[in-house]
């Protein structure tokens, strides 16, 4: 059975429970807590198997992934279930370059590691911790919000009728966002997705509070 390393408020962990889901693959969950004891993944056992020492990790019969863009092309690519990414080349292209909007754009500047040096090392405050955190993901919802408009009437989903990896890391960083109070007002194209997906008990059954490692 796969098994995913995890933490439940991780949003690219997030990303890799919903992409599990809609493959429908069944996966043992193994909590790792990024807060607790300064943090399970700088523990010398979990380096082992990520020397990065982040999260997610997947381990698929003791062949170890980490990083959940190539995580979630791994499973697309490896097991039979709907499609996460196009046939066609083009469209292929545009969700993995939205996909990388989020996860090399936004996500690197606003995680965990990066919040506790500016708060730690650079003594700065939680307020300018925070604007530091909204600005970013303004930055690159900006551009998704622009990027998707031309799909507008060709379908819920991001990319128009078929859902894929692009509505898997929209929904995961729309919780981010909404968990630090960015305004959306200017995303309604996003904020339509969001509703939408979280609709399907493949992003339901991922969201961050269905954890069984939620606090």
């Amino acid at each position: 059975m796969l098994k995913l390393y995890s933490y439940w408020r991780s949003t690219a962990a997030y990303r890799v429970r919903i992409a599990l889901n809609v493959k429908r693959l069944s996966y043992q969950m193994i909590p790792v807590h990024l807060v607790k004891d300064g943090g399970e993944q700088h523990k010398p056992e979990y380096l082992e198997q990520n020397p990065q020492g982040l999260v997610p990790l997947l381990d698929d019969n003791g062949k170890l992934l980490s990083q959940s863009l190539a995580i979630c092309e791994y499973l697309d690519e490896s097991f039979k279930g709907p499609k996460l990414l196009p046939d066609e080349p083009f469209l292929r292209a545009k969700v993995r370059s939205l996909c990388q909007i989020v996860a090399c754009d936004i996500h690197p500047l606003d995680n965990l590691r990066v919040l506790k040096y500016l708060k730690g090392e650079l003594n700065v405050s939680d307020e300018a911790k925070d604007t530091w955190y909204r600005h970013w993901i303004h930055e690159g919802f900006r551009a998704i919000e622009l990027e998707l408009q031309s799909y507008k009437e060709q379908g819920f989903f991001a990319f128009g009728e078929m859902l894929t990896l692009a509505d898997v890391f929209i929904v995961a960083q729309m919780y981010n966002a909404r968990r630090f109070n960015v305004d959306l007002t200017d995303y309604p194209r996003l904020v339509e997705v969001e509703k939408h997906c979280l609709t399907l008990d493949a992003f339901k059954d991922a969201r961050p509070e269905s954890q069984p490692d939620a606090e």
